[in-house]
């Protein structure tokens, strides 16, 4: 499609910032990465720090921000271009409109099982050697891949999709428009063991645990349902890959998890938190809205609204910024103590006399 035909479909109305035309409206025949776009591709620019790129890149169009320096290199290269507030977003719908994902015909594989008590909605995908248990409801448009097991008394809303190989344990509620990737575990028994003078007495976990709308787990994450009361996630949060949520967790709407954060027990956080990698968060922790913690943070206790915190324990970034510069100079800060302590020494030796 011509780039002006693409601007349409994303309803981009800002043209003030649209770069000669119709004399440069190249032919779009999909997107690709800044430094390897071939001819006839599409890619963004999210700020001043890539400039360098603009005089390289072979891209056949550009989104930019509000740039004047980036607009007028990507003319002087005749690379047709708009600018727009927020590039990455629009080079995000971009991607849409030349990509879908695997998305399988309606129907049932002959080799699924599915209980007679199971509720399905219409147009339901389901494929080879899925099984689905007693009393499980599932919405209209669902889409199951091959091998996926959903236990007894499961919810599954309008539209979501479940990719092959993860498991939906049995008292769980998932919304609509969820996304569960491969490997993942929904529901699993929270770890909850009650010591005894010979042994640790196993505690059923009878909870549930809730996904709302527009949650996604990535591959192999965990989700544990608790003994009582329920684990919940908010709507439209997305948990990477090899995350752990325990037992009673309540995550807040719209957060975002890396890859390997883990949360204790009864965790709780806000909206819009954001955690880095391999951040970890203690049982009971409370996270305010809008944190940012940075990678392989310790969170041992509550957060303010609105921080940013890094390092184990976990504290604002400007003290953890400081104290790694001060960490850095730690040996020759020790070997001028030992030099200070040695003349303290004399001047000791020499009052004694």
């Amino acid at each position: 499609m011509k780039f002006s035909e693409l601007l349409d479909k994303l309803q981009i109305s800002d043209r003030g910032s649209l770069a000669s035309f119709p004399d440069c409206d190249p032919e779009i025949s999909g997107v690709a990465p800044l430094e390897s776009s071939p001819e006839g591709t599409l890619s963004y620019i999210d700020g001043a720090r890539f400039a360098a790129q603009v005089n390289t890149t072979t891209a056949s169009a550009l989104f930019l921000p509000w740039n004047e320096d980036l607009q007028q290199q990507a003319s002087d290269r005749q690379i047709a271009w708009v600018s727009t507030k927020e590039p990455r977003l629009m080079f995000a719908r971009a991607i849409a409109l030349f990509y879908r994902p695997y998305q399988p015909p309606a129907g049932i594989h002959p080799t699924a099982v599915i209980h007679p008590t199971a509720k399905l909605g219409e147009a339901v995908s389901i494929g080879a050697h899925v099984v689905i248990e007693a009393n499980v409801q599932i919405g209209d448009r669902v889409c199951i891949h091959p091998n996926v097991v959903i236990y007894p008394d499961v919810v599954i809303g309008d539209r979501t999709l479940l990719h092959a190989n993860c498991v939906i344990h049995e008292r769980t509620q998932i919304g609509a428009d969820c996304v569960i990737h491969s490997g993942a575990a929904i529901g699993s028994e929270g770890f909850g063991f009650v010591p005894t003078e010979t042994a640790w007495l196993k505690m059923e976990q009878s909870g549930y645990t809730v996904l709302e709308d527009g949650v996604e787990v990535g591959c192999n994450s965990t989700i544990d349902r608790p003994a009582v009361g329920e684990t919940r996630i908010g709507r439209d949060s997305k948990l990477d890959n090899l995350v752990h949520v325990a037992h009673n967790c309540r995550i807040g709407e719209h957060s975002v998890f890396a890859a390997q954060v883990g949360l204790a027990g009864g965790a709780k956080t806000g909206e819009w938190v954001i955690l880095g990698g391999q951040v970890g968060v203690a049982n009971l922790a409370f996270i305010g809205d809008r944190v940012q913690a940075g990678a392989k943070a310790g969170i041992h206790s509550s957060v303010d609204p609105g921080s940013v915190v890094m390092g184990n324990p976990a504290t604002p970034r400007l003290t953890f910024l400081k104290a790694s510069a001060i960490y850095n100079r730690l040996p020759e800060m020790h070997k001028a103590l030992k030099a200070l302590q040695q003349q303290m020494e004399v001047l000791r030796q020499q009052v004694g006399k």
